[in-house]
């Protein structure tokens, strides 16, 4: 038991305590130059000043004295925080146990032995940010930590849960308090609820790290931890990614092996509900069953996400361009745009010309080029496109740039793609043009939210449904065309998920002569959808996708052209393999196409 202080001692040690400074150093980067703050809170907000490099060591040595006399002195009543007693929000010994033992026997994802590997890796003052959209699996992997802990780590971890109006001087009591009683794990969720994190989340690397706490950080607020880790967190925290769930992992966890249900559904870890009387199917936060819960989810996990983010950070100073929409409401009607343009542009002009669906386009010219004579349709003549376009802007809700308050310009453009990359909603794949001799770069931009973008274009066969015209026609008929269009959207989408999860799988080459490099390789007339190239061999695999499960020579007639792969061997080397993704069995063609199972494809490759 600790020997108690006499009236002079408390006297003399609350005097020095109260010259002495309060908060954390914190060290960012600044033009590339290291620049050092004395951080803290009052009165709710985070406050800094300046440190010379010189000063660093001595304001530091005064901070750790002040916080050894706080704690001497906080059993006689004298303490700079409130005392904390029976806090909701923190979870430990039995309550945690309870807690962590509600995903009991449920499979992990691939990121899942990081956070693990950074729980017994050896103390370094920096924590673990785990992050992502909402419905990806975060908590419940700090739920399996939890589990996988020795019964000695398990007596020192705790689970804190942040919520609304919480700040980072609630956090320092509460981290202080659990640092005192001995806890050395401490998981915390939803941390970007605190209303100044983004501003002083070095609290957690600078201070807590440093007297070697291991702190892991969870929440959906996806921007904001990037944009911490852009300021306050500058090489103090690692970093694991939920957002993007790959095939072979979704199909692992939900035991699904048919790829259309991840095209209908995939992006989230929730099987997908549309039976509406099933009352897990309109739960707020369920998988793309509809339009309005899709929309709703694009509103709170991503137009939110940005708009909490730039809210929180600087006092809303980072809006920029971006500040217009915000308060105009205008945000999650340019994000909807976006999404539901398939054409993969990112641009002004996709934004603010005249709305129209790509998919009824693409499938309007479709069904006038049918190869066979009594299937080709005159689209336009079978309904009224101007009011299957109007019923679809209802459900999108998306509007015309004559309504809208503020217009999109380039820069709020470039400024939405930067914020959703950020979030891993979309990423960049090279696409190269052979145009003669010369090759043309461009690139392509990938969703990483399948069921997101596929229940837009249910909305689309909803909104032709509900055309009095398309109505009248024979039952055939309609099932027909929109049979048509919905497995067009398939074909593009399988496309895109195989692009996508062969870039995830495939590092970037970090040297010119080694590496392997994956892109679209298009030619005046004629394409190959993927081809991966083997820069130290200087070799090529090409493929084609196709939403099919049966085989026709037709599929192929670009992998056996004599004058693509000539222009192709010339431009990037020999190529070695001429493969079909399809749907079918495996199958090796006389031509020497291999034709390949696009499911076994994509389980097969391994996260890097």
């Amino acid at each position: 038991m600790a020997k108690r202080l006499s009236d002079e001692q408390v006297a003399r040690y609350r005097e020095e305590m109260a010259r002495l400074p309060v908060g954390c150093i914190a060290r960012k980067v600044i033009a590339g130059k290291e620049r050092y703050y004395r951080q803290w809170v009052e009165n709710g907000r985070t406050k800094s000043v300046y440190l010379k490099e010189s000063e660093v060591d001595a304001v530091r040595k005064q901070i750790a004295r002040r916080r050894e006399l706080l704690k001497l002195l906080r059993p006689y009543g004298i303490a700079g925080r409130r005392p904390i007693r029976r806090d909701l929000a923190v979870k430990t010994g039995r309550e945690l146990s309870d807690w962590a033992d509600f995903v009991s026997g449920w499979d992990a994802r691939d990121v899942f032995p990081d956070i693990m590997k950074f729980l017994r890796w050896p103390v370094d003052g920096k924590i673990l940010i785990v992050f992502g959209i909402r419905r990806t699996g975060k908590t419940t992997m700090l739920q399996q930590a939890v589990r996988a802990l020795t019964r000695e780590e398990f007596a020192r971890a705790a689970y804190v849960k942040a919520k609304v109006g919480d700040t980072l001087e609630t956090m320092d009591d509460r981290l202080s308090s659990l640092h005192e009683r001995g806890f050395r794990y401490v998981f915390i969720d939803e941390v970007t609820l605190i209303e100044d994190f983004i501003d002083g989340a070095s609290l957690f690397s600078d201070v807590y790290a440093q007297m070697g706490m291991k702190i892991v950080l969870s929440g959906t607020d996806s921007l904001g931890f990037s944009m911490s880790i852009d300021q306050e967190l500058f090489d103090r925290a690692y970093m694991l990614h939920t957002s993007f769930i790959p095939f072979r992992e979704y199909s692992r966890l939900l035991k699904i092996n048919d790829i259309d249900e991840y095209i209908s559904y995939g992006g989230l870890l929730r099987r997908g509900e549309k039976n509406l009387d099933d009352p897990l199917a309109n739960e707020p936060d369920a998988s793309f069953r509809d339009v309005e819960s899709t929309r709703r989810y694009i509103d709170t996990a991503i137009a939110r996400n940005i708009q909490h983010s730039l809210a929180c950070c600087r006092g809303g100073r980072y809006f920029g361009t971006l500040r217009e929409l915000y308060e105009k409401n205008e945000l999650t009607n340019a994000i909807n745009r976006v999404i539901e343009d398939m054409n993969h542009e990112f641009l002004a002009s996709v934004l603010t010309r005249p709305f129209k669906s790509s998919d009824l386009g693409i499938v309007s010219r479709q069904l006038m080029t049918d190869r066979e004579a009594t299937r080709r349709r005159r689209l336009d003549r079978m309904l009224d496109k101007g009011k299957v376009t109007a019923e679809l802007m209802r459900y999108l809700d998306v509007r015309n740039v004559e309504s809208l308050v503020v217009a999109v310009s380039d820069a709020h453009a470039a400024a939405i793609k930067a914020y959703l990359k950020k979030l891993d909603l979309i990423r960049d794949c090279p696409v190269r043009l052979l145009r003669g001799d010369s090759v043309e770069e461009g690139a392509r931009v990938l969703f990483s939210q399948p069921g997101m973008r596929f229940c837009q274009a249910e909305a689309l066969v909803r909104a032709m449904m509900r055309d009095s015209s398309f109505a009248s026609e024979p039952p055939s008929e309609q099932e027909y065309i929109t049979g048509r269009l919905l497995d067009d959207v398939r074909g593009r989408m399988l496309e895109d998920i195989v692009l996508m999860e062969t870039l995830e799988a495939t590092p970037r080459p970090r040297e010119i002569f080694s590496g392997k490099d994956v892109f679209k390789l298009q030619f005046e007339s004629g394409e190959f959808d993927m081809v991966i190239r083997d820069l130290g061999t200087r070799t090529c695999e090409i493929f084609e996708v196709k939403h099919s499960r049966e085989r026709a020579d037709e599929q192929f007639r670009h992998l056996v052209d004599a004058q693509l792969l000539s222009r192709t061997e010339k431009a990037f080397g020999k190529v070695i393999s001429r493969t079909v993704l399809y749907r079918g069995p495996d199958f090796d063609h006389d031509s020497g196409v291999l034709y390949r199972n696009v499911e076994g494809y994509l389980k097969g490759l391994i996260r890097k």
